[in-house]
């Protein structure tokens, strides 16, 4: 890498790379982190299937088997750390190590290999996804699910904090032992268990659904629904139908459920008994709702550690600053173009949150002009649609995609768009995108050629005024895009140089 080249890429990553190892009773895992703490990018995500708690329900020990397998990975993990200067490192592990009566050997194990491993209770686990949880759903108020592979922690959010929490020996391990008679004995015991966390049914929201088995239904309920997302994270169902499904996916063959988008084998296999499980769950705790989270133990870890200050930022605006600030289209100038093109805001709309998502829009539309034109379109749909955003709920992230859409001069809105946000939210949208991509023409949207005009819309006009020290800049092809916006807005265009005056 050239030296200007480098310089650029540190000057991009302003905060230090961290890293978190998971040695859940399932999987074990290393998942490095960079950009914003507030929105932390994944950058390297692998794991083990080594299945630690396999045999809790039987013999209660960790077989030696998954023992070796784990310390091998643990061990290329500490590597790829040590190799990566990565000095943010933590270790964490839960229910198998918690509950094995050799969970102390083992751990000792991981130690012997430089790592810090802290063993979390029950209720630590529970705190850190509900902490995952409120990082990822600022305001979230309702019951969070974390099902993991030896255990299901139910814990309460609300205003900010977790409250009430307990710890079940419900996990995707676990059920299969459960279920092993029949439905109706196993009904039973999900329930029996479920009358330890009585507070749950009285704790008021939906249900947080975390965790890898609860984003493989989640997939599964998308995939029957044709949703056109793909990204699981932030999707919503209600009680009636996931209860609906549930009951179709617990009968389902993995062999048949792993042939589905977004739903690996492992998943596949774990899917049927955890479905099963969720229907005395949404019966037992009535929620109002399902959300399922991409965050959870890990990102919660992460979210602990961060001031008041950084936790109160917006995820989205964290987040897409730091991805388009990688393809050059900084905040300043977003906040900047967001400025200028104030005017074509809707009033109405900017109780629902439509600011936050104009600016996100602002800067996300520079980005796919640093790329060559014929991949710019295609780019547009997959950020605003595929990628994993945070605080973004699928009409924003319809509306985000509008905008980019327009700023590309195109107001011709995709189908698929339209089952996510009404009609007129895409259209004030596309109007945002319009009036991004005139700026842009004006004068290659630089800071000169915003502070030197203005864009006022009028009852029945949309004008472009020009500092008359910028009066050739108001010349064709500028006046067509003007054209173009104001003809969307069904309005008459006119350029004006100095002052305008207000209509009569």
């Amino acid at each position: 890498m050239s030296k200007s080249g480098k310089t650029r890429r540190e000057r991009r990553i302003v905060h230090a790379p961290s890293a978190v190892i998971d040695i859940g009773s399932n999987t074990v895992r290393l998942v490095i982190y960079e950009g914003s703490p507030r929105a932390p990018r994944v950058v390297w995500n692998e794991k083990v299937a080594a299945r630690l708690g396999r045999d809790l329900s039987t013999t209660g020990e960790i077989p030696d088997a998954a023992s070796d397998e784990a310390i091998c990975a643990l061990a290329r993990f500490a590597l790829l750390i040590e190799d990566l200067d990565i000095g943010d490192v933590q270790t964490v592990a839960t229910a198998a190590a918690r509950d094995a009566s050799n969970g102390a050997e083992f751990l000792a194990k991981v130690a012997d290999l430089g790592l810090e491993p802290r063993l979390l209770s029950g209720e630590d686990e529970a705190e850190a996804a509900a902490l995952g949880t409120i990082g990822a759903f600022p305001g979230a108020h309702g019951v969070v699910a974390d099902l993991g592979g030896g255990s299901l922690e139910l814990v309460s959010v609300a205003e900010g904090a977790s409250h009430d929490a307990t710890s079940l020996p419900l996990g995707t391990l676990r059920l299969p032992a459960l279920r092993a008679g029949s439905d109706k004995k196993f009904d039973k015991a999900v329930r029996g268990e479920l009358g330890k966390a009585g507070w749950a049914a009285a704790h008021p929201g939906p249900l947080y659904m975390v965790g890898g088995t609860w984003r493989a239904f989640a997939a599964y309920a998308m995939r029957k629904r044709d949703f056109p997302l793909t990204d699981p994270h932030g999707f919503m169902l209600d009680t009636e139908t996931a209860d609906r499904l549930a009951a179709e996916a617990m009968g389902a063959s993995p062999e048949k459920l792993a042939e589905m988008s977004g739903i690996t084998s492992m998943r596949a296999g774990y899917l049927p008994d955890a479905a099963a499980m969720l229907r005395p769950l949404l019966d037992e705790l009535q929620p109002e709702g399902l959300i399922f989270s991409s965050w959870g133990l890990r990102e919660g870890l992460l979210f602990s550690r961060l001031d008041e200050l950084q936790r109160t930022k917006d995820p989205l605006l964290a987040g897409v600053a730091d991805f388009a600030e990688m393809h050059g289209a900084s905040i300043t100038h977003a906040a900047m173009l967001a400025a200028w093109s104030v005017e074509l805001a809707d009033g109405k709309g900017r109780s629902r949150g439509n600011e936050r998502l104009r600016l996100a829009s602002a800067q996300l539309a520079a980005a796919p002009h640093r790329v060559e034109p014929n991949l710019r379109y295609n780019h547009a749909l997959e950020w605003a649609l595929d990628k994993r955003w945070i605080g973004c709920d699928a009409r924003a992230r319809a509306m985000i995609c509008a905008a980019l859409i327009g700023s590309m001069g195109r107001s011709a809105i995709p189908d698929r768009l339209r089952s996510l946000a009404s009609d007129d939210d895409l259209r004030e949208a596309v109007t945002w995108g319009l009036g991004f991509k005139l700026a842009r023409r004006l004068g290659a949207a630089s800071r000169v050629s915003m502070i030197s005009s203005a864009l006022i819309r009028k009852k029945r006009r949309l004008i472009l005024r020009l500092d008359p020290s910028r009066a050739a800049l108001g010349n064709y092809p500028v006046t067509k895009d003007l054209e173009i916006l104001a003809n969307f807005l069904e309005l008459e265009a006119k350029v004006k140089i100095g002052t305008v005056e207000p209509e009569d």
